[in-house]
């Protein structure tokens, strides 16, 4: 019986995730940034987690197939990923003055966060206290961050390659990071041309 209740959840999990939501778009540049402000105060150790379930689960400014390719493309730019993406979000519906609301939202709040917290740390820094909360929080960044790669997966049903290469795509960018330590331009260059290529060829052929 449990067995059962249990397949049923993840089947509605899974049909969930695998729905395309209706898409949305910010009505104002004050709403991008305070959108953005809360995204980068939330995002310690990583704001990929808070930011995904934002723009596409919450405000539903984008789909998560749009995510992933805008994302992938953010990943690739010089600079972080995450200002990338929001300079991207807010180009997209306000122009450059959504870009640079954007990113004045990334940055404001949480450099005066920084700050303080640099401050406290100088003269904390070195409490045990201290340094097992900093560790713990680590930790749970990293399963955010995880969690938030599982459901990205959902994406991949739409890709042109389908699943099969995709996924050899992905154990392979995750050999050559985690376990060959290879550094991650030459991951994005060997393994994203490969999949340039293939869906290049393969969109081709289905044109």
């Amino acid at each position: 019986m449990w067995s059962l209740a249990l397949i049923a959840l993840l089947t509605c999990l899974i049909a969930s995730l695998m729905t395309t939501p209706q898409k949305q778009h910010p009505h104002s540049l004050g709403e991008l940034f305070n959108t953005f402000s809360m995204l980068a105060i939330q995002g310690f150790g990583g704001v990929l987690a808070f930011i995904e379930r934002e723009l596409v689960d919450k405000k539903k400014w984008m789909t998560r197939t749009e995510f992933v390719e805008e994302w992938s493309i953010a990943r690739t730019m010089p600079g972080p990923p995450a200002l990338n993406l929001c300079i991207m979000v807010g180009a997209k519906h306000f122009g450059w003055r959504g870009a640079l609301v954007s990113l004045a939202g990334m940055f404001m709040f949480p450099t005066m966060i920084i700050l303080t917290l640099a401050i406290a740390y100088a003269h904390f820094g070195n409490q045990p206290q201290i340094v097992d909360a900093l560790r713990g929080m680590g930790a749970v960044a990293a399963g955010m961050i995880g969690a938030t790669g599982l459901k990205l997966l959902s994406a991949l049903k739409t890709n042109p390659l389908g699943v099969k290469v995709c996924a050899a795509l992905v154990i392979l960018s995750f050999v050559g990071i985690a376990i060959l330590q290879w550094r991650l331009l030459y991951v994005l260059i060997v393994l994203g041309g490969i999949g340039y290529v293939l869906a290049f060829l393969k969109l081709k052929d289905q044109a």
